[in-house]
């Protein structure tokens, strides 16, 4: 039986934000020391990835904002748009090949090579618009994920589906007209970045194609096993996706520092479970999931692991 895909490099260390920044490279070393001393750790299938092609970023992002991205990068500055998007020389090359682990993924999936699998890569993706970087962003690797499949394997509909504390702006708005990808999100708000109301549920063709779950501080389990049982999961009845993508952020939980929802690490393991349910159901087990947000480092250790031993019972 195909196993779990894992992508993890050391090189993702080399985007260098400085120790003090919430979104540094102690959140993968933490999650990789806890991970390699589990009994189940070598049982993963190990994917390298590659640093991934320009033409695959450009169908997400405007070509004047990927050679922006680059360039700063090559001229050490220490911030690229927004003071919350630390950069360093590496950063550039490091985001492609973020983007590149999550492509590697998609590739070793559609040639059953593995039955599903996570990115424990960084920097992470969710925020990232088309022309503009944001909140720890530079390349949204979810929403590149995306078109990679449509395009590159011809799959029809996809799901992402965004559990980080905060909302994914860059991933709904790269696709809020698009009724191919039904964008679904549960995030603390009012809160940054300041989208993700109720009433936004996409424009034109993409009308009813992007579901927002907006959660009040202090939301525990029960809350968002509600908002997944009375509005996501009859939304993704509906729309029957060919593959299952997860911006997995691990910041919802209760003991991270940079949001107020109150999750336990077992809410993140029942998520995954109804996700693997909705693949199994709709996709034919295909599920990937791209780690984005989560910056206690006990806490987001823990739920890694979790997810991924839910990934492994496939």
């Amino acid at each position: 039986m195909p196993k779990t895909g894992f992508v993890y490099d050391s090189r993702f260390l080399g985007h260098n934000t400085g120790n003090r920044f919430p979104e540094n490279s102690s959140r993968l070393t933490a999650a990789m020391d806890y991970l390699q001393v589990q009994p189940w750790f070598e049982e993963l299938h190990q994917i390298q990835p590659r640093l991934a092609e320009r033409e695959w970023i450009e169908r997400i992002h405007k070509p004047d904002y990927i050679d922006h991205a680059r360039d700063m990068c090559q001229s050490e500055s220490h911030m690229l748009d927004d003071p919350d998007v630390r950069i360093s020389k590496e950063s550039y090359n490091v985001a492609r090949l973020a983007t590149g682990g999550a492509l590697e993924l998609v590739d070793s999936l559609m040639r059953g090579e593995i039955a599903n699998g996570f990115s424990l890569s960084r920097p992470p993706g969710h925020h990232a618009e088309s022309s503009h970087a944001m909140g720890f962003c530079l390349f949204n690797n979810i929403a590149i994920s995306a078109r990679y499949l449509q395009e590159q394997y011809s799959l029809e509909k996809i799901l992402i589906l965004d559990w980080d504390v905060h909302h994914g702006n860059g991933t709904q708005h790269s696709f809020e007209d698009d009724p191919t990808v039904l964008f679904a999100s549960l995030h603390q708000y009012p809160y940054y970045p300041g989208t993700g109301s109720y009433s936004e549920t996409g424009t034109g063709k993409g009308a009813n194609a992007t579901v927002n779950c907006p959660m009040s501080a202090g939301s525990s389990d029960s809350k968002y096993e509600d908002a997944f049982q009375e509005r996501i999961l009859p939304a993704i009845d509906k729309f029957k996706p060919d593959a299952v993508l997860i911006s997995a952020g691990f910041d919802a939980h209760a003991a991270d520092p940079l949001g107020q929802i109150q999750l336990s690490t077992e809410c993140f393991g029942w998520m995954s479970d109804r996700l693997m349910e909705v693949a199994d159901k709709y996709a034919e087990g295909r599920l990937i999931a791209l780690l984005e947000g989560g910056y206690d480092l006990n806490a987001l250790s823990q739920c890694v692991a979790t997810h991924l031993q839910c990934l492994m019972k496939q």
